[in-house]
Order: C-alpha cells, then structure tokens, then sequence
C-alpha cells in the first residue's frame, strides 16, 4: 500500500484528500498547520502540527514509510513549502506540488500590485476610504500605520493585536459567493480591495464584485516558488502524476 502524505489546508487538498482515500492501493494522511482552531478536516488520517521544520519532516517520512509527498499548501505558505522541498531531496522521497494557478486580471480590473502587505499598505491611502482586506489575520499588523482608510478585515478566527486603529473585524470563511461579495461591499460602503493572489475560485467572487463596480483592487503577489519536484494546477493533474485516475 502506498502511503502519501498531503500537506494540506486549502480546498484543493481536501479534494484530493478524498479522491486519494477512495483507492484500495493508497493510504493517505493530511497534515495541517494548526492555526485555525476548528479546521475543515480532510477526509483520511490527519495530522495538526509542524513536524520541527525540513529535518523534522525527513525523520517523519522516512519513519512513516512515505511513498510520495504533495504540497498542497496555500501559495502563500513559503516555509513549509521549503521544507518540503529539502525533506523530499534528503531522503529522496518524489515531491508533486499542486498550486493553483494566479488569478489574471481582466478587461475593466483596475489592479495595483504590490510585492508584499507593507507594499499594500502604502497603496491605500491613494486610492480609497473603505477597504475591504481578505489578506488573512497574520498579516493585519503591517496595516497598523494606515491612516485615513477605515479598514474591514475578514478573517476565519478574530485576529490578534497589535491592530489597525481603525479596524473593522468579519469573521466569516469562504466559500463565497458572488451575490454575498456584493452585500458586503454594499453593507460596508467598500470603496478598495486589497487581497493576496491566492488564486482558485472559492474566493474569487469578490474580484468580480470589484469588477463591476469599478472598484481598484490592490494585489499581493505570490512569493517565488521553491525548487524541486513535479508542478501540478489541479487535483486531476496529480491523480494524473500519481497514476490514479
């Protein structure tokens, strides 16, 4: 029996997660971070927690007999990422990594990227009042300096200080939908969106939100990604690699 590892916490690797489980062949176990209290669990074996970065997580593939290790963390996730790709190579376990792709700006976007959340924060003041920020609860303390921006954060569990002074807290978890978006911005008079490219479409409803109404979206781009291993964009693509269909 084969035994994969997941590492997951986004949508895809849930999918995943449950194509895997329904192979006779295949033993599957997800490991998760541990930063949100009451996850959505994966269907299989889970595992919450760091495994004490790459060393750690080689001696747990090597302990565990892992056949293959998929990275199917968030785009943004860059150490567990690394991690992996040095765990894989040291004990020369194939790594298949699934990322979704960006999102790409269409006719009437109005995009402002920006390299990281400082380089957002900065943007804001010129261009909007109210900002709508979907940047995850980690990140809130690079927006502690904004000034004349009333923010709206949303976050799946209430974030820790130090804060926005500013700051208004939604905690809500996605999936979204396009016509929700559209209260939101509507109930807290959004004039500005900030986000991360995170890419997929569960959060991706409320770009189209911004689209319509002619709003400027500031975007974070991902973090360069590491090295190594095989490179998929969806879940039948790693089937695919894995030679499950």
């Amino acid at each position: 029996m084969r035994h994969i590892l997941i590492l997951g916490g986004t949508t895809e690797a849930r999918q995943l997660a449950a194509a895997l489980a329904a192979e006779p062949s295949v033993r599957v176990t997800s490991s998760l971070a541990g930063r949100v209290a009451e996850p959505r669990l994966p269907v299989g074996q889970v595992r919450v927690g760091g495994f004490g970065g790459a060393a750690g997580l080689a001696d747990w593939l090597r302990e565990q007999q892992v056949h293959t290790l998929i990275d199917a963390t968030h785009p943004f996730a860059q150490v567990i990422s690394r991690n992996a790709a040095e765990a894989a190579a040291a004990v020369h376990v194939p790594l298949l990594t699934l990322r979704r792709p960006s999102w790409v700006p269409v006719e009437g976007d109005r995009w402002h990227f920006a390299d990281s959340l400082a380089g957002a924060a900065e943007l804001l003041p010129g261009l909007g009042t109210r900002a709508l920020l979907t940047t995850g609860r980690l990140g809130l303390a690079e927006f502690v300096g904004v000034t004349g921006v009333h923010l709206v954060a949303r976050s799946v569990e209430r974030p820790d200080p130090p804060l926005p002074p500013r700051l208004t807290v939604l905690l809500e978890r996605g999936p979204f939908t396009r016509d929700g978006e559209r209260a939101v911005f509507r109930e807290h008079r959004i004039d500005l969106l900030v986000t991360k490219d995170s890419g997929g479409a569960a959060t991706a409803p409320k770009l189209a939100v911004a689209r319509e109404l002619g709003l400027p979206v500031v975007v974070v781009r991902r973090p360069a990604a590491c090295a190594g291993g095989t490179v998929v964009t969806d879940v039948p693509q790693a089937l695919g690699e894995l030679g499950l269909h």
